[in-house]
């Protein structure tokens, strides 16, 4: 398991979404053929047009970022006319799947997302991702990045990605007015967290809003409470096949959420509701709920759908454990987000590297802060005060634990998230649960 060095002038972003894991039913991803995976450049012939054609997927689908990108590639080919781009966003949930069966049929997208860790291993394995890093050294940029982001973007000392949609971490965000009404105050430990959601129902207020029927937003409380009871170490273990997902980490965090389930911490069918759709979010803007546990890309999503709400809305760090000695500063998040990679296939590999970088050409820095969102390079500070509280948060944090469906490899990501959801409609036990992530860990480390 990677452990994210934070430097003290680490930047934040607001990103669209987290990644969540294909469907069980993803094909596996398949070695390229040997002559594919030769990385060489400017090979193919133009087309009719005399010129060079590069597909490029993303999972940017949203106002702004969806027409910062647009623009960025713009100014790319017209500065470039030899290339001629295509541009495909992917809705975040489909794309792992569309990837995939790309890999499968060996039509790759000349340039494409993952989200670091262990799906970004897979492909590099697979042969589908090239290294950049002679070509990030020589366009004299590298030193402009984050040094988490690089380190994310790397795999035995060599470079495969360009770490664009920026750091992310998960913060709760709550009504201020909502806690002084009832005299509440953001809490510091989970015994004081579960108070306030006490107080909070007692009060015909839904603590939490979240809506998880794709999975990914609840287990960030699954997340959060294994890595409060035991740091990092037990999911490093497990995952390495030193430890086992049985730990008493993971069992004390299905457990604690079951208990939140049964004290009425969440919405009615809060498992069936849609985070695309804003349904978690529209809880909140409708003061029905107090809380919401999610990445700071909200802040983003706050700035198109109700920018006068922002002026009610605070934010404090998942709290600590009071029985556990671990730091409760560790945060659960990523120092890149969207990590872009060039296919080994490209018809100009370098064309595809410069393409990747257009997207944080001046321009686009700028449009990015205006937008809320800060890209993962040195020295830039957003201008949101929001954003500023929850870059506190993360400069404070001592390390990052990757989000779980982000490092796993893909299949068991999804074993993962299928019974984190269990966990919280009580279909499945803890002890289910673990007992099946950990019997998918051992049937994939054994192979």
């Amino acid at each position: 398991m990677n452990k994210i060095l934070l430097l003290a002038s680490v930047a934040f972003v607001v990103v669209f979404l987290t990644a969540c894991g294909a469907d069980e039913t993803t094909p596996p991803v398949a070695d390229a053929p040997a002559a594919e995976t030769q990385q060489t450049d400017d090979v193919a012939a133009p087309t009719e047009d005399g010129q060079i054609p590069l597909e490029f997927w993303h999972i940017q689908t949203m106002a702004p970022r969806v027409d910062i990108i647009e623009a960025s590639v713009a100014r790319f080919m017209e500065a470039n006319p030899q290339y001629n781009v295509e541009i495909v966003p992917i809705v975040a949930e489909v794309y792992q799947q569309r990837i995939l069966i790309a890999m499968s049929a060996g039509e790759v997208p000349d340039v494409f997302i993952s989200w670091s860790g262990g799906p970004m291993i897979e492909y590099i394995n697979a042969g589908h991702i090239a290294d950049i890093t002679d070509m990030f050294n020589a366009s004299g940029q590298l030193d402009k990045f984050l040094e988490g982001g690089i380190a994310q973007s790397t795999y035995n000392g060599r470079i495969y990605a360009v770490p664009v949609e920026g750091s992310a971490v998960a913060v709760f965000w709550y009504n201020r007015d909502i806690f002084d009404r009832l005299g509440l105050s953001a809490p510091s430990t989970i015994g004081e967290l579960e108070q306030v959601a006490d107080t909070l129902v007692e009060n015909d207020i839904i603590p939490f809003a979240l809506a998880n029927s794709y999975m990914w937003p609840g287990s960030f409380y699954y997340m959060y409470l294994a890595t409060r009871y035991g740091g990092l170490e037990p999911f490093q273990d497990a995952v390495s096949g030193a430890g086992s997902f049985e730990h008493p980490a993971f069992e004390f965090a299905g457990e604690r959420i079951q208990d939140w389930v049964n004290r009425g911490f969440f919405a009615t069918g809060f498992n069936g509701l849609d985070e695309n759709l804003g349904e978690s979010r529209q809880l909140l803007y409708a003061e029905m709920a107090a809380m919401h546990l999610m990445g700071n890309w909200f802040v983003s999503q706050m700035m198109g759908e109700n920018p006068d709400f922002m002026d009610h809305i605070g934010v404090f760090a998942f709290p600590a454990y009071e029985n556990s000695n671990v730091n409760p500063d560790i945060a659960i998040g990523t120092a890149g987000d969207n990590f872009y990679h060039v296919s080994t296939t490209a018809p100009s590999l370098q064309g595809a590297f410069d393409l990747i970088m257009s997207l944080l050409d001046e321009t686009a820095v700028e449009e990015r802060v205006a937008a809320g969102a800060i890209p993962p390079l040195r020295g830039i500070y957003p201008d949101v005060p929001l954003s500023r509280e929850a870059l506190a948060i993360m400069q404070g944090a001592p390390e990052v634990q990757l989000w779980y469906d982000q490092y796993l490899p893909s299949a068991i990501a999804q074993v993962h998230l299928n019974a984190s959801q269990g966990i919280f409609g009580l279909t499945m036990t803890p002890e289910e649960k673990n007992a099946a992530l950990q019997e998918a860990m051992q049937t994939h480390l054994s192979n």
